[in-house]
């Protein structure tokens, strides 16, 4: 499975049950440098193998989107460990909840794209499906800034939950340019 799947269950994991943080946090980051390791990987294998599957270039592009939402993923973990976050949100919960649905999608998409014979046509349904789950992250997103400024926060919550959420919606933004 691909890395963003492992690392997106795990940061809903860490939204629904918030404990072990620290640890928690370090297996995400393990997982985004294991991500970075699978980069360079690809990229010699690419200059090693004579015939691709689709461009080589498409093949890059495509592994650096889903490493950008990886990365997302591990600042907004960084973020709730360093910023001491006392419990997540439900709108963080919510957020999660909603990447792990775009990871799988791209699993499969991801799938198809290394199954002969396989036509794009098989894919657009996955990618619009991401396309529907960003907009309803951005919808998240919305009530969650409104909560926050309408909610009388604390100004320093208010700006540790912006970053949180505003880094949470960009992985489903990332996820929609992969897709």
């Amino acid at each position: 499975s691909l890395n963003i799947q492992q690392v997106s269950l795990r940061i809903h994991n860490l939204m629904e049950d918030f404990d072990n943080v620290k640890s928690k946090v370090q297996e995400i980051k393990d997982l985004e440098e294991f991500g970075d390791q699978i980069i360079h990987d690809i990229t010699h294998s690419l200059h090693r193998t004579f015939v691709t599957p689709i461009d080589r270039e498409d093949i890059l592009e495509l592994a650096g989107r889903l490493d950008d939402v990886v990365d997302a993923l591990d600042e907004a973990a960084q973020y709730m460990l360093e910023y001491r976050i006392k419990e997540p949100t439900k709108y963080a919960s919510q957020l999660s909840a909603i990447i792990v649905s775009c990871a799988n999608e791209l699993e499969r998409a991801v799938g198809l794209l290394s199954t002969r014979g396989s036509k794009l046509k098989d894919i657009l349904p996955m990618s619009d499906e991401i396309n529907r789950l960003e907009k309803e992250a951005d919808g998240i997103l919305s009530h969650a800034m409104g909560d926050l400024f309408s909610n009388g926060t604390d100004v320093t919550d208010i700006l540790k939950w912006r970053d949180i959420y505003n880094v949470l919606e960009e992985a489903t933004d990332r996820a929609e340019d992969a897709a």
